[in-house]
């Protein structure tokens, strides 16, 4: 084992449409997707895409959408650990004008306990807050080990404070930083006096704002994508950050600003593309995005 990721699974179906049906009028959508989901998840899967060993611990369910799940699954090489639940989750994903609306039905009644996996030989945890059970017994016996943690912290989950005293990487939304009443600079300053190393928030279209190394804070702003070709932006921060834990597996002593720039180049692959699966990106669909936009004024 390499690299394990632990999360929620879901099957996403996105659909495009000029306008949505309300009451008892019917539309009919111009487009539609349907795809793995969840936000560990689809990192799991950009990372595999990229050309990564991958392990993934996650939700999986006994009927006809866990067993869809499983094929994409096993198209991709990833090596499932399924905690099982009764039955699987879904999503309903609607881009609209460079945003999306999502309506999610959830499972979250565990069947079991998790997996007990034996990671010694993993060099990297990625994590979203899920499973929270399982989160914090791998983060410790990562950190044990000397592998790097990741965290993508998407919303204030529960047990999400305690966890991130284990993590070493915290990329994590705007939507966490109201829920906590945290400017993007106070959150910084919270994450890394937790003990994050490298701590970022990312805020779509403006980037990413975060901490280095050195302990300089700057702004990496997102590459610019013509609004015409922006179809679906749903999945682009699963997808960053699946693109930058590959990036730190192919090259760990490279500095965090080279992990960020490659991943903002997948990012910019993917919201061109409807769903989640048709927008992971290979290595040269991120040179092109990075050869061909270039990044926003500062």
């Amino acid at each position: 084992m390499e690299a394990l990721f632990v999360g929620h699974a879901y099957i996403d179906v996105t659909m495009l449409a000029d306008a949505l049906p309300q009451g008892d009028d019917k539309t009919v959508a111009t487009d539609y997707a349907i795809s793995f989901g969840g936000n560990a998840v689809t990192a799991a899967f950009a990372c595999a895409k990229l050309g990564r060993d991958v392990d993934l611990l996650t939700t999986l369910a006994p009927d006809w959408l866990g067993h869809m799940f499983s094929d994409m699954a096993s198209a991709y090489g990833l090596h499932v650990h399924a905690r099982k639940v009764k039955r699987s989750s879904l999503s309903f994903v609607l881009p609209h004008d460079g945003k999306r609306a999502i309506l999610r039905a959830r499972d979250e009644t565990f069947l079991q306990p998790f997996p007990r996996l034996d990671i010694s030989t993993a060099r990297l945890l990625h994590l979203d807050g899920h499973m929270g059970d399982a989160a914090l017994h791998y983060a410790k016996a990562a950190r044990e080990r000397g592998a790097l943690v990741s965290l993508d912290g998407g919303a204030l989950r529960p047990g999400l404070e305690e966890l991130i005293d284990f993590v070493d990487v915290a990329i994590v939304s705007e939507q966490l930083c109201r829920q906590m009443s945290f400017s993007e600079l106070q959150m910084l300053d919270w994450l890394n006096g937790k003990g994050v190393r490298i701590a970022g928030v990312t805020n779509g279209e403006k980037g990413l704002f975060w901490r280095d190394e050195s302990g300089a804070v700057a702004r990496m702003p997102s590459l610019i994508v013509p609004k015409q070709r922006i179809i679906d932006t749903s999945g682009a921060g699963d997808v960053f950050h699946g693109a930058y834990c590959w990036s730190w597996l192919e090259h760990p002593d490279a500095p965090w600003s080279v992990h960020f720039d490659f991943a903002r180049a997948a990012s910019a692959h993917k919201i061109q593309h409807l769903g989640n699966e048709a927008g992971l990106p290979s290595q040269s669909d991120v040179a092109a995005a990075r050869a061909e936009f270039s990044p926003a004024a500062g």
